[in-house]
């Protein structure tokens, strides 16, 4: 009897080492990858449908930049902004009318701050400026009510992760070893990782203008549109007038490249910081990692010139806190340090973060301690710091990089400024836009004369809000028939400085899985799913699609 409880114990402990061998394996309806608010709009509207759905995030925290730090929203229009996206800003209108909400300051105080757009609109009971943990606990709320299952730090393995068959997607693997089948996957993601994955065409960097007869793509040196350039002659050397002496950091000895011609280069990327300037709750500005102080000259020598724009874009949100963007000639966007990121490992990844991360917190430690920084300046920097109450698990730092733009996928529809400045109607319209096309500096060069210039920054207004087109949402149907992309879609460049704004993920997000809804009803690839059902279902969900 012992020697058969001995061999016994043997054979349950090789089952049990088989059995944790093999991979986990999840099923749903819809597999939504990604952590932004589009996925968590598309997780929603999912479960709403009465669909089985999964969140793979390789966030652990929900919302994106939404709950990121960008917090003073980019609405433009904000009549075209419908469905869970109004909701979203609905419910950060009901958090602001209660008092608890005004821990630091009183709603009287704070007022109705805003440029262009009101924070609070109060006959739509709507509110678009905020702070970053308002938006996070309103994103887990949504995941909390509609019962979604979200499993986070869950990193896809890009290499081998994707399983298809006939042009489908049958599953997807994390690095964990988790396995996920589903009947239609979403890429939610900043950065295109599942559309890559999934074998989709896709684009990285600036298209030519001649590719879809734009004016505004490609290089567009000596084009000025908002205070982002050198408006002085500022020398590049580092030792000034000397070329032998070198360039200074962050100046490309590169040539910018032809006017109107494409290239491989993103607009830049920073953290969207929350800063605070009330005593009680703001950190004070540390000494970063690899701080080194040289890394700042050239902002010295604008300093030097008369410039004092420094604290143009520490847009308010309640409770005397900031959403501190990229303002001016050298400002917090990391110029021409992200060009390798869209198709890095996780690995270099996680290295050009932690240089942004470095670059970022030095240039605010420069700015309120170095002497080369005027007096002024450095004295109102010193009543700011982080808020001490935002993002705590990270040092009051941003858990997301603002990735303005990374992989963007390329299907039988292209949508460009065309579209966005209204030359030409959009048909299976899934949602709108209205802001401006906008793109933010991409390289810094020295010009023909010997001087540093900035050069991408685009801002041209649209004449009028803008459909979306559902064909920009779904892949070549050769490449693949059940994957809807709402967040790197199909588009250019320079029209996706308008699109790329987070109403819009999340308009594309629900309406994405609405679509996904359809296919998986009607048993139909995501290519042919009958427009007119999905026009009226959004409509129902109070989507706004014409203006």
């Amino acid at each position: 009897m012992k020697r058969f409880l001995i061999l016994l114990s043997f054979v349950l402990s090789a089952v049990n080492l088989h059995a944790q061998d093999k991979p986990k394996t999840y099923n749903a309806d819809i597999v939504i990858y990604g952590g932004t608010s589009a996925a968590i709009t598309a997780a929603v509207q999912s479960a709403k449908l009465g669909k089985k759905v999964v969140v793979v995030s390789p966030d652990k925290h929900l919302g994106g930049l939404s709950a990121g730090g960008l917090g003073f929203t980019d609405t433009g229009n904000k009549e075209v902004i419908g469905g869970l996206a109004r909701e979203f800003y609905h419910r950060v209108y009901l958090h602001y009318q209660t008092d608890t909400a005004w821990k630091w300051q009183t709603r009287q105080e704070y007022g109705n701050k805003g440029q262009g757009t009101p924070a609070i609109d109060g006959n739509e009971r709507t509110m678009w400026i905020f702070e970053p943990h308002v938006a996070e606990k309103i994103m887990e709320d949504f995941v909390k009510e509609h019962g979604i299952q979200v499993y986070r730090n869950e990193w896809l393995n890009r290499e081998k992760g994707v399983k298809k068959k006939s042009g489908k997607i049958l599953s997807i693997t994390t690095l964990s070893g988790k396995v996920f089948t589903g009947k239609v996957f979403i890429d939610a993601t900043y950065e295109g990782d599942l559309m890559a994955a999934s074998a989709v065409s896709y684009h990285v960097g600036r298209e030519s203008n001649a590719t879809y007869g734009e004016q505004w793509n490609g290089v567009q040196t000596g084009v000025f549109q908002h205070r982002h350039h050198f408006t002085s002659q500022i020398d590049p050397y580092v030792v000034s007038g000397d070329k032998r002496s070198g360039l200074l950091p962050g100046i490309s000895p590169e040539q910018p490249g032809e006017k109107g011609a494409g290239d491989k280069k993103l607009q830049a990327y920073c953290f969207r910081m929350c800063l605070s300037n009330h005593p009680d709750n703001r950190i004070t500005f540390p000494k970063p990692d690899n701080y080194n102080p040289a890394n700042y000259e050239l902002l010295a020598r604008v300093f030097a010139s008369g410039w004092r724009e420094v604290f143009d874009k520490f847009d308010p949100v309640p409770n005397r806190k900031t959403d501190t963007n990229n303002h001016g000639p050298f400002s917090t966007d990391f110029i021409g340090m992200n060009y390798a990121y869209p198709e890095a490992s996780y690995e270099q990844r996680r290295e050009i973060i932690k240089q942004h991360e470095d670059y970022q917190k030095g240039l605010m430690y420069y700015l309120a301690n170095d002497p080369k920084v005027p007096a002024d300046v450095r004295s109102k920097m010193s009543n700011w710091g982080l808020a001490k109450d935002e993002f705590k698990d990270n040092g009051g730092w941003p858990h997301q990089i603002y990735v303005r733009e990374a992989r963007r996928m390329v299907s039988d529809f292209v949508m460009t400024e065309h579209e966005v400045l209204g030359k030409r109607p959009v048909q299976k319209s899934v949602g709108m836009g209205s802001y401006a096309l906008d793109s933010h500096h991409t390289q810094r060069y020295v010009t023909p004369e010997g001087y540093v210039q900035n050069e991408g920054d685009i801002g041209v207004k649209a004449p009028k809000p803008y459909s979306i087109s559902y064909d920009a949402l779904v892949p070549k149907r050769k490449e693949c028939s059940n994957l809807l992309v709402p967040v790197c879609l199909s588009i250019s460049h320079i029209a996706y400085g308008s699109v790329r704004m987070e109403p819009v993920f999340m308009i594309l997000g629900e309406s994405a899985a609405t679509a996904a809804s359809l296919a998986i009803d009607h048993g139909t690839a995501v290519q042919d799913v009958d427009y007119s059902k999905l026009q009226q279902m959004l409509l129902n969900q109070k989507q706004r699609l014409t203006f």
